[in-house]
């Protein structure tokens, strides 16, 4: 069956659609945690209470940055399950 004018729905642009419009802080926050990241590439000691480990910053920073993301995806996702009960 062909389309008529009035079954169209209308045409949202791609920026003005919510998901995008919460994607793209993310994105732009990403990018520059990722150039911070890898911009600082010395060697550093860190101690993890009692083991001391030298290793490089980039390294460190990466493995906050991703402990970060893992918790605020978890939150979200609590978020969301509290609002559907």
């Amino acid at each position: 069956m062909a389309r008529t004018s009035t079954d169209q729905q209308p045409h949202t642009p791609f920026f003005s659609r919510p998901g995008v419009r919460r994607l793209i802080p993310f994105v732009l926050i990403t990018a520059i945690a990722l150039v911070f990241i890898f911009e600082n590439r010395a060697s550093i000691k860190i101690r993890l209470l009692i083991p001391e480990v030298t290793m490089p910053l980039w390294g460190a920073l990466l493995i906050a940055w991703g402990l970060g993301m893992l918790a605020s995806a978890f939150t979200v996702r609590r978020r969301r399950d509290r609002r559907t009960r």
